[in-house]
């Protein structure tokens, strides 16, 4: 016992000299020029005496297909009751992606763009990670085939790998890309974090939770969007709600009814994990107060369909209710609700009453705080990893940086099997012209007219384009279906896969 007291004792004291010595390190320059550049930048010299400041999202990306069907259409096509997808799940539109598009071209698009779009030099990038549910190789990372995009530069010094857990893995990718910022492994290099998926489900009532798509996050200090230090609520367990155990079929299993139990149950316990490490925070500070909702300026969900996404927001408020002193608990936002006082929340989860009441009381937070961000779900669908990055985008997109600034963003982040977070982004007070933070709101301007530009499908088409893809998508030794002029310019396809299943792929010109 002694002598182990004393190994622990000796390196304590080894890790403290090396703290004292790298205090006098300083990180080369190693980051030409580029956009993101401010008076404190990774493009000047470094020191690890502190944390590096303000470590966040600098520049996002995002990537839908070029078509898409409509949901009206597609109810009549499939019979069912007028509302079905549009009411009931709050879908407009869902994209799609044809035979020629696969994980790697939506990612090998993404990455492209944001590079392009920011003038970011590809030597500039010390870590990528792809964060995907999508597997086309039980070997062979998405990652490793991004990389192709470093060759011109000669860039191979890039950490980071896939990370998988259903919708989750984009979160995990984020979490690592910031925790590699702050910590002895950096260089001074930007992260890259990319999050891509093609939900697709056979023919049946899921088929209309589809979708498809990609972002890519660029990761660093001085970051207009931070994430708040010491500020994760994760809920973890083992439990088959989704899951894809045939490695031949794109298509999952799922049990619907309790996927959204352990949906809303992730949720209960990591607002309630948050809401402890905050209110710990304030209470360091001097600031004794519960937190609520009212502390979000704006709160975005992982968004299977819209309408759960309303939900969960009303869930918050129960939450938020249940918890109240008795006096809070009085107060006019919640009105009508004291019946459900003394509720448990594990026997809420199936509950019309209680979601009803909730959604009620909840409508005016709804509209100005979460349905906004919903703006690239409901018309394109569900995305996977990349949803509540969309949501972020959409948000980003919505208002002007003079609205944003100085806002908190509560973030729920959902995995099926499965996997959750949630966290908080803090952004830039600076909103003058030239600012990180306006170049961040003014890069996702053009959301709704590239959603215009789409093509619309018809439902009959659509069935079509998927049965072809469903037959040919593990086909070795072909070329796929689809034309390179159908995709937006700029956008990575699928052009060849050989006999050894080797997959090549070309860019349409910009």
């Amino acid at each position: 016992m002694f002598r182990l007291f004393s190994q622990t004792k000796r390196c304590l004291q080894v890790k403290r000299g090396l703290q004292t010595s790298l205090c006098s390190v300083h990180f080369p320059a190693a980051v030409p020029q580029s956009r993101f550049s401010t008076t404190s930048s990774p493009t000047q010299a470094q020191t690890v005496s502190s944390w590096p400041k303000d470590v966040g999202i600098l520049a996002l990306e995002v990537y839908f297909p070029s078509q898409y069907v409509d949901q009206v259409e597609l109810e009549k096509y499939d019979g069912v009751e007028a509302g079905k997808y549009t009411i009931g799940l709050g879908q407009k539109q869902m994209g799609f992606c044809a035979a020629h598009e696969d994980i790697n071209s939506l990612c090998l698009t993404v990455v492209n763009r944001l590079v392009e779009r920011n003038s970011v030099s590809w030597d500039s990038i010390g870590r990528l990670e792809v964060g995907t549910e999508t597997i086309i190789d039980k070997s062979k990372a998405v990652k490793t085939v991004l990389m192709q995009l470093f060759e011109d530069s000669g860039n191979t010094d890039v950490e980071g790998i896939d990370t998988t857990n259903a919708c989750y893995g984009g979160t995990a990718s984020l979490f690592n890309a910031a925790d590699w910022v702050e910590s002895s492994s950096w260089d001074g290099r930007y992260a890259l974090v990319v999050c891509g998926d093609i939900a697709v489900y056979a023919t049946g009532n899921a088929r209309p939770t589809g979708g498809a798509g990609a972002v890519a996050m660029l990761v660093g200090p001085d970051a207009p969007l931070t994430l708040e230090r010491g500020l994760r609520g994760t809920h973890m367990e083992h439990v088959y709600d989704f899951y894809k155990p045939n490695l031949a079929s794109e298509y999952p299993l799922v049990d619907g009814q309790l996927s959204i139990q352990c949906y809303f149950r992730a949720l209960d316990r990591c607002y309630a994990t948050y809401r402890k490490k905050i209110e710990s925070q304030w209470q360091k500070a001097g600031i004794n107060k519960h937190c609520t909702l009212e502390d979000f300026q704006f709160m975005i969900f992982h968004t299977p369909f819209c309408k759960l996404v309303q939900k969960s927001l009303a869930r918050v408020l129960l939450n938020d209710f249940l918890a109240s002193p008795k006096a809070d608990a009085e107060s006019a936002i919640y009105k009508g609700l004291q019946d459900f006082r003394n509720v448990k929340l594990e026997d809420t989860y199936s509950s019309k009453e209680v979601d009803k009441a909730f959604q009620k009381a909840s409508q005016e937070l709804f509209r100005q705080k979460t349905q906004p961000s919903l703006f690239l779900s409901a018309r394109n669908g569900n995305m996977y990893t990349p949803s509540v990055y969309g949501c972020l985008a959409s948000l980003l997109g919505q208002y002007s940086a003079q609205k944003l600034a100085g806002s908190r963003i509560g973030v729920f982040s959902y995995g099926s099997g499965l996997a959750a977070s949630m966290f908080s982004l803090k952004v830039s007070e600076n909103s003058a012209p030239g600012s990180p933070l306006d170049k961040l709101v003014s890069s996702l301007s053009d959301l709704g007219a590239r959603l215009e530009s789409r093509k619309c499908v018809p439902p009959e088409k659509f069935a079509e384009m998927m049965k072809i893809r469903e037959d040919t998508h593990d086909t070795v030794d072909h070329t796929p279906h689809g034309s390179s002029d159908d995709l937006f310019p700029g956008t990575w396809y699928l052009e060849r896969v050989d006999d050894k299943n080797r997959r090549m792929y070309a860019r349409r010109p910009l």
